[in-house]
């Protein structure tokens, strides 16, 4: 029988481990007093590395526990560990946030093993990487050319349309909640506009498209060059909770971005449709998004067909519903879609979610478009297929 006595973990350990974004390496470095546990934990993650504190560390019996901070886009993210050990070996459940469970076994390295050189409690804030190995096949290509850098910029001598920020109010949430709403150049409340609805990912709000795309230059710029129809554009907040700010573990405000389904069909677009001389069909209205957005996109779009043609995704995050999910009804999915747009950089540790939905879709005769560009997961990448997906839309 195992002591009931604290185990000596002091230490090198080492795991290696799959995750829903791929492969991570870590080594731990601990170091035990009695039932208190302090030291770092080095991750490498699709080449980007970080160094984290361990805190709140504990060690009863084999039971041993601990959390982490990772960094992502400039966020905190709890991860939290709860294990057992056996010897030289610590079989750990890895919880992070409320987005994901993970098992890993970390092992002891022989006390001749050196830990890290840069073994040291690490500053907050820092940037840290994201993503997972990363296999391409014969169909992950660029199809789409790669645009100008300007595309974003402000030109003279062309119309402009408007930007504002206004305020609803949501039955679903209970409160009063943001979005940003482009409407184009010559807007007239005696037409009639199709409209986009452009989400965010996991650490934006409705702010973080015209962060990193300038939307309203972008918008301006393809409709005065014939390149997209004169559209309204909206950029809700995705995050349908109370406090949708994107602060502390935004990985916990994981199950809001699944309940903002209720709040986009039942409260933003009655909004925009009482509010803006906005289509009411199916026919004119998209939805699409980056990263987290990209998921919600696919997973509210393909869930209501009834509701939207036109459909999105820019390097959807593991929240994506596997395809069989997204897709009930193959003949449905024929003959009510317009454009399905699915997007990924070949640098993406996240490809292989697109990858999924797009081997799904093509083995079962769903048209669709697949462009994987040369890019991370980052606004570029975002900017220029969203460029791409508005040319497409409403024609």
């Amino acid at each position: 029988m195992h002591s009931l006595l604290a185990a000596d973990l002091t230490g090198t350990w080492k795991a290696s481990f799959d995750t829903q974004i791929g492969k991570q390496d870590y080594t731990y470095t601990f170091n035990q007093e009695g039932q208190k546990l302090t030291g770092i934990a080095h991750s490498e993650v699709n080449g980007a590395k970080q160094t984290h504190a361990i805190e709140e560390g504990k060690v009863i019996g084999q039971e041993v526990s601990f959390s982490e901070s990772f960094q992502f886009q400039g966020n905190a993210i709890a991860i939290r560990y709860q294990g057992k050990s056996d010897g030289d070996e610590i079989r750990f459940t890895r919880h992070v946030g409320d987005f994901a469970t993970e098992e890993l076994i970390a092992r002891r390295e022989p006390a001749s093993a050196e830990a890290p050189k840069d073994a040291v409690p690490p500053r907050r804030g820092g940037r840290g990487g994201f993503g997972g190995p990363i296999t391409l096949g014969p169909d992950d290509k660029q199809i789409l050319e790669e645009p100008s850098s300007t595309i974003h910029e402000p030109r003279e001598g062309i119309p402009h349309g408007k930007l504002e920020m206004i305020t609803y109010s949501s039955k679903s949430v209970g409160n009063d909640r943001k979005m940003h709403v482009y409407t184009p150049p010559g807007y007239d409340p005696n037409k009639r506009y199709p409209v986009l609805y452009l989400l965010h990912g996991i650490g934006g709000d409705e702010t973080e498209w015209h962060r990193f795309a300038t939307i309203d230059h972008l918008f301006d710029n393809l409709i005065a060059d014939g390149k997209a129809q004169p559209m309204i554009v909206v950029m809700p907040n995705g995050r349908a909770q109370k406090n949708d700010r994107a602060e502390g573990n935004v990985f916990a405000s994981a199950p809001a971005f699944a309940a903002f389904e209720k709040d986009l069909l039942e409260d933003v677009i009655p909004t925009i449709q009482a509010r803006y001389a906005a289509h009411q069909g199916r026919e004119e209205r998209a939805l699409a998004g980056l990263s987290m957005g990209g998921g919600q996109s696919l997973n509210f779009g393909l869930g209501h067909l009834e509701t939207f043609a036109w459909i999105g995704g820019f390097s959807s995050a593991p929240n994506t519903y596997a395809p069989e999910a997204l897709i009930q009804d193959v003949e449905q999915a024929k003959r009510s879609i317009r454009l399905l747009y699915l997007s990924c950089g070949d640098q993406d540790g996240l490809i292989r979610i697109s990858q999924g939905v797009h081997a799904y879709l093509k083995e079962h005769g769903i048209p669709h478009l697949w462009n994987v560009d040369h890019h991370a997961h980052d606004a570029t990448h975002w900017r220029n297929n969203l460029y791409h997906f508005a040319q497409k839309i409403f024609r």
